[in-house]
């Protein structure tokens, strides 16, 4: 019998955004909902039809989602808070959309759910909130009716769910607590998922997946026993109608292994790239149920290089001392990798044969299988072993011998910055001349529909050199005459020349290398199109500092300098997987610092180098948290920032993610400010300021831009009385969540107008 291959789940945007442009259109009011309904159809057809085409066994359904797989699941689940069930809407897809992206007219005015990353990676899922007072109930047929869907398609599929374990794990209660499992809550969950087990088998699916990636966090006796619990009624179920598919990603399973095989899953998903030494050992430690099947995750959805087929048969012929039953999987959703190659024409070939997006990861998943089947003719594996280890022959790319020697030379004293930060302090203070509540952006102003269309005339030289910087300059300056206008106190440039906040600094180092299509989805219908880091990096120009001293020239307000940080730029990049992640954010840290001394020695005072994604990477166990990441990561920011003057005051910024757990440590990275996404995450992270006795100036996010509603003066007025609450009046900046690059000016500028009305009116209150 043929090694089964099976993908845990398969992109959604589509191969060229359709989905996105399909569902803006909508916002717009420029498509009719039929039509956006209508383009998902096609889509998700189009996709099982490319891993049908692609021999693919077990094809996921109910992987599509029009924003995010747990914010269907909560609705799924019935978990749709009062207050958007109330403003009545008649397609169920403007509820999700209310919840997602928040609401504003006459029906009401309501904000979005918090949204966090999705566990260690840059996507971002909405976080559900549950009423413990009310029971779950099955309460949407969107997963019956994409497997039907599928079936009327000729493919039977398998259809994919986020597990009761995790869902309620990321979910909280309406005081944005842990959900706490009483009996009704649970009883109720349980009775939910049983329904839709036994639904599914009536209509004759014989695959059902469920995913837990949160198991592969720190688990206990308690949180074994709550799973186990979850499991066994849902499990029997199946009734020999359906197999169960737990599947697990991002991380090893070793504590909780033997209670999964206990079970009996009918199939287990193990993550044998980032869990993979791990999960091997525990296998081999405990062996295998004999009615389980080992789906082994050999392929990466996380990154884009070429599988090494000798590693791969290396990991399967250690598994197959244990059990004959083995699956060929993705080690996750294929969801955090683009579509295809196919597109990439500006790349010649003998780079694009480094990469695997995908599509080509689905010809990845059938080449593993025919060289794991023992009956496959070995004249036909050769062919296929052959043309994969030229790919990894180790001369790919050469080696910065020059940079090399710059690293070693680094001493402990290039990680230091002086005096203390305490005294640099009160020399920013005489320096800078700021009012107490300094009120700042994050960055990036709206790209407007004429900027994305000069940006694309002058890419294809449709617009000369010459004209598009004036179009630039002109820019800038209409930005910092607005931001004068709206009183806010430090002003930004607005970074109209800037594509992408990673990708624009990629094109001024050397070592990467850039794609045309390679669209990831980020949040809702937000894309991004991370760089390849290629070879070696290092500053090949300076990058900002013309536009930087260009528009400080034309204001007498302090103008931040904008850089991305070492650790983000390597983060919301395709990594090498030759070289580790230390070496390759060291790389990029001496490239930013030497463009911060050159803003520096260009006049520029203040200098924000956002770390929005430091977070984002941290090892999902407490344990690895230091010795695997913290520990050269926190540094390699300090080298960035290590050689400036001590009047020269240095922000970061952080966004969408859990800090309270790490907060220390990001005092340790001993910037002067640092801003932070907090309004979603109603203001929590203010408890950790305060318990942590934070050094750091900070600048709580007081309204959401991810949202399109406009915050009145009063809302914000309350936001900020909520931190000076915790946070010593002379210790806070007010500024918004993020940047306003995806926002629009029609509700950019009223925001900013309420934000700097609240402050100054708190301003005479606290004086």
């Amino acid at each position: 019998m043929p090694t089964i291959t099976s993908v845990s789940g398969f992109p959604r945007i589509g191969q060229h955004r359709e989905l996105k442009k399909a569902i803006e259109n909508y916002w717009k009011g420029t498509t009719p909902l039929e039509e956006m309904r209508k383009v998902a159809a096609e889509l998700r057809a189009s996709h099982w039809q490319a891993q049908k085409d692609a021999g693919i066994t077990l094809i996921p359904s109910n992987d599509f989602s029009y924003y995010d797989q747990v914010l269907d699941t909560a609705i799924l689940l019935g978990a749709i808070p009062q207050r958007y069930s109330a403003l009545g809407f008649e397609s169920p897809e403007e509820t999700l959309f209310a919840m997602a992206r928040g609401y504003q007219d006459e029906r009401g005015d309501v904000t979005a759910l918090p949204m966090k990353k999705w566990f260690t990676t840059n996507y971002h899922y909405l976080v559900p909130e549950v009423d413990p007072g009310t029971p779950f109930r099955l309460s949407s047929t969107k997963p019956f009716d994409e497997f039907t869907e599928a079936l009327t398609q000729g493919i039977a599929t398998k259809p994919v769910l986020i597990g009761p374990y995790t869902f309620f794990k990321l979910a909280t209660d309406a005081s944005n607590e842990p959900l706490v499992p009483t009996p009704e809550l649970v009883g109720s969950l349980i009775a939910t998922y049983v329904e839709i087990v036994r639904k599914f088998v009536t209509l004759g699916a014989t695959w059902l997946q469920f995913d837990e990636p949160y198991l592969v966090l720190d688990k206990n006796d308690d949180d074994i026993a709550f799973f186990t619990s979850l499991y066994e009624p849902i499990l029997n179920a199946r009734e020999d109608g359906a197999k169960i598919l737990l599947n697990t990603y991002f991380g090893h399973i070793a504590d909780v292994y033997e209670a999964v095989q206990a079970l009996g899953f009918d199939a287990v998903g193990l993550d044998l790239v980032e869990g993979k030494e791990e999960n091997l050992a525990v296998v081999e430690k405990n062996g295998v149920n004999p009615h389980t099947t080992l789906c082994a995750g050999v392929v990466n959805g996380r990154n884009i290089w070429r599988n090494n087929y000798a590693d791969t048969l290396e990991t399967l012929t250690r598994l197959r001392k244990h059990t004959e039953n083995i699956a060929v999987n993705t080690a996750c959703s294929l969801l955090h990798v683009p579509y295809t190659t196919a597109d990439e024409t500006d790349l010649a070939a003998e780079v694009t044969q480094h990469f695997a997006f995908a599509v080509e990861k689905l010809g990845e998943l059938r080449d593993i299988a025919v060289l794991a089947d023992p009956h496959t003719p070995e004249a036909e594996k050769e062919a296929i072993l052959a043309q994969n280890v030229s790919l990894f022959a180790g001369n790919r790319v050469e080696r910065d011998a020059q940079l090399a020697q710059r690293i070693a030379d680094l001493t402990d004293a290039n990680y230091v910055r002086t005096p203390a930060r305490d005294e640099r302090a009160v020399a920013q203070r005489a320096a800078l001349c700021l009012p107490i509540l300094p009120t700042t952006t994050i960055g990036s102003f709206p790209q407007t529909q004429e900027v994305r269309v000069a940006r694309a005339r002058f890419r294809r030289g449709e617009m000369s050199e010459s004209d598009y910087h004036t179009f630039i300059a002109e820019q800038i300056i209409s930005c910092l005459r607005a931001q004068e206008n709206t009183g806010l106190d430090v002003l930004v440039h607005g970074e109209f020349e800037r594509n992408d906040m990673v990708e624009y600094f990629g094109q001024h180092l050397n070592g990467f290398k850039f794609t045309k299509n390679a669209w990831v989805q980020s949040y809702g219908t937000r894309c991004v199109k991370p760089p390849i880091v290629w070879s070696d990096v290092s500053r090949a120009e300076p990058m900002t500092v013309e536009w930087s001293a260009f528009a400080q020239s034309n204001t007498d307000h302090p103008v931040k300098g904008m850089l991305t940080g070492p650790v983000t730029i390597l983060n919301w990049s395709w990594p090498r997987e030759d070289m580790s992640n230390e070496e390759q954010t060291t790389q990029l840290a001496l490239a930013i610092r030497d463009e911060v001394l050159d803003l520096e020695a260009t006049g520029i005072r203040v200098i924000q180098i956002d770390e929005a994604a430091l977070r984002e990477k941290l090892p999902l166990r407490k344990s690895d948290w230091h010795t695997k990441y913290l520990d050269w990561a926190i540094p390699a920011f300090r080298l960035v920032h290590s050689g400036v003057k001590p009047t020269t005051q240095i922000h970061t910024h952080m966004c969408y993610s859990e800090f309270n757990d790490i907060i220390r440590d990001i005092d340790a990275m001993d910037a002067d400010v640092i801003s932070f996404e907090a309004s979603r995450g109603e203001l929590v992270v203010l408890d950790a300021i305060e318990d942590a006795h934070f050094q750091t100036q900070v600048g709580p996010g007081v309204y959401d831009i991810h949202s399109p509603r406009i915050p009145t003066q009063v809302e914000i007025e309350g936001r900020i009385k909520e931190i000076l609450a915790k946070i010593d009046v002379h210790q806070v900046w007010i500024n918004p969540d993020c940047g306003l690059k995806t926002r629009g000016n029609a509700e950019t500028w009223p925001s900013l107008e309420h934000v700097v009305a609240a402050t100054r009116s708190l301003r005479k209150s606290v004086s």
